[in-house]
């Protein structure tokens, strides 16, 4: 493979419109984007055409078979997550694969399984983890900056009128809170620290029998722990913090793709730590996308930034979550 990475975008909708968008702008780093499939034709062509990307394909299969693909980006609802990379990864296709990685760790893992079968690159589309300004926190961590981790809390919520027969609502495609937003920060939290040994939770369920709003209360041996919160019902800050036994970080704003972090230090002044402001207006996906382009260009099959083991870990986890809150989804009885 040369220093190009030919991107073939699997889906059609907001994700992969703002996704496309911010690969585009990153062509110095090898990026090109050659193809763009959906279910229909019509929709596979409307999304070319804005994008300027050559070839539109009615199905998956057609996007799968271009030879002149090497990384499959699948941005499908995530009850077709599975489906959709697998298809991808069978045909020899490295896949980055939104988040929430898939509806369940049974699922994850056995797509795991199969990139690892066939030597491919997979990571979880958990864009967060790249982002200049969380690496810099788990530099500071790493560091000592604020002692022994002690306590996370972070949160992610709107409030949203979504009908029954709304995405959000239908178990079937994996709707609720915690997937769809709840992702963040149980991925947030075991980014620091790692699987938690106890999970306890607590939600407000749909009559469809999927969470509008959930509380999470996780705990290590180490004696850390971390409360977090989602909702589509509430509209949340979405801020995060951590607490360790020599200061704190703060993330005021945005803390899944945040511009800066304050770090507070006993007996010193509040430090703000930014990385200076991004291209403008791209949304911060960049970031996996060149991650994903250095990884593959390396012959990497896994990204150190985003390890499937840490994905699999949080899809565990949100597992447990579902079975604490009586969540399920028909997919979990396959």
């Amino acid at each position: 493979m040369s220093g190009t990475v030919r991107w073939g975008v699997l889906a059609t909708g907001g994700i992969a419109a703002t996704f496309t968008a911010d690969l585009l702008a990153v062509k110095d780093a090898g990026a090109e984007v050659v193809a763009v499939a959906s279910r229909t034709e019509g929709s596979a062509k409307a999304f070319a055409e804005r994008f300027g990307i050559e070839r539109a394909y009615g199905s998956w299969a057609e996007l799968v078979a271009d030879d002149d693909i090497d990384v499959v980006y699948v941005a499908t609802p995530h009850s077709a997550h599975r489906e959709a990379a697998a298809l991808a990864l069978e045909a020899g296709k490295h896949v980055l694969c939104e988040k929430p990685f898939t509806l369940n760790a049974r699922e994850a893992q056995e797509l795991v399984a199969l990139a690892r079968k066939h030597g491919l690159f997979l990571m979880e589309a958990m864009w967060t983890y790249c982002n200049p300004v969380i690496r810099r926190m788990t530099e500071l961590v790493r560091d000592g900056a604020i002692g022994e981790i002690r306590t996370v809390q972070a949160d992610f919520g709107f409030a949203g009128t979504f009908g029954a027969g709304h995405r959000l609502r239908d178990p079937a495609l994996g709707g609720g809170a915690l997937l769809d937003l709840g992702v963040y920060p149980v991925s947030f939290a075991q980014l620091l620290l790692g699987e938690p040994d106890r999970v306890q939770a607590d939600a407000l369920l749909s009559p469809e029998g999927v969470d509008l709003n959930t509380g999470m209360l996780l705990g290590w041996d180490s004696g850390a722990t971390a409360l977090l919160s989602c909702s589509i019902v509430g509209d949340l800050p979405t801020i995060a913090s951590v607490t360790g036994t020599a200061g704190r970080i703060d993330f005021p704003q945005g803390f899944f793709h945040p511009e800066r972090l304050v770090l507070h230090r006993p007996g010193r002044e509040p430090e703000e730590v930014t990385t200076g402001p991004g291209p403008q207006g791209l949304s911060g996906m960049q970031y996996e996308a060149v991650e994903v382009m250095r990884s593959v260009l390396a012959g990497e099959t896994e990204s150190p930034l985003v390890p499937l083991d840490g994905s699999l870990a949080v899809m565990r986890t949100l597992d447990a979550v579902r079975d604490r809150i009586g969540v399920r989804y028909p997919a979990d009885g396959r």
